[in-house]
């Protein structure tokens, strides 16, 4: 009875302790990795994005997988900007912002400039902005991370001691419980 107790408080431990330990790139339930820092991890899977103004205008915009999301907004009074049109240049790169007026936004959907802005590092951006009698240039940096997901055979690297002993644990838990059951027939195992 006693072996038996110490076998199963044994297998317990040896589950329990990879679990409670959250070694270097491990994830939680929602894909965060748990080994960050609490305002790191919602930091890591923000969006990139941009905000820069002038005396007359604010911008906010979000790097987004199919689009360049950018608001407008006159500085002093936050009235949105939604009677002008607006351009964007990067290395070389222009693009016209289409308007989209019932979300207030205007989107950059230029494949050639989405590809350009994913590549992690700064990027600066100068958008022209052109509403009514008044125009002005807007500069600012959009600050894309660099990805530094690793899910390939570090993972098993790194833990192949815990499932190894895990691996043991079960054997041997599997031979007991074989021997007892042996026992109970009246034979040998």
């Amino acid at each position: 009875m006693i072996r038996q107790l110490l076998l199963t408080l044994l297998l317990m431990l040896a589950i329990a302790v990879p679990a409670a330990h959250a070694g270097p790139g491990a994830h939680g339930p929602n894909g965060e990795h748990l080994d960050a820092p609490a305002d790191a991890g919602a930091a890591a899977h923000a969006q990139p994005t941009i905000e820069a103004h002038t005396e007359a205008f604010e911008l906010v915009g979000t790097l987004a997988t199919d689009e360049l999301s950018v608001m407008v907004d006159r500085y002093v009074t936050n009235e949105p900007v939604l009677d002008g049109t607006l351009e964007v240049e990067f290395n070389g790169i222009k693009a016209q912002g289409k308007l989209h007026a019932d979300a207030g936004d205007y989107a950059f959907t230029d494949e050639k400039l989405l590809r350009a802005l994913r590549r992690p590092g700064p990027h600066a951006l100068v958008f022209t902005l052109v509403t009514g009698n008044d125009s002005d240039l807007i500069e600012g940096t959009l600050n894309v991370a660099a990805d530094e997901h690793d899910h390939g055979i570090a993972w098993w690297q790194a833990r192949w001691p815990w499932l190894v002993l895990l691996a043991g644990v079960v054997a041997a838990g599997a031979w007991g419980v074989k021997r007892r059951v042996g026992k109970r027939k009246g034979g040998t195992a």
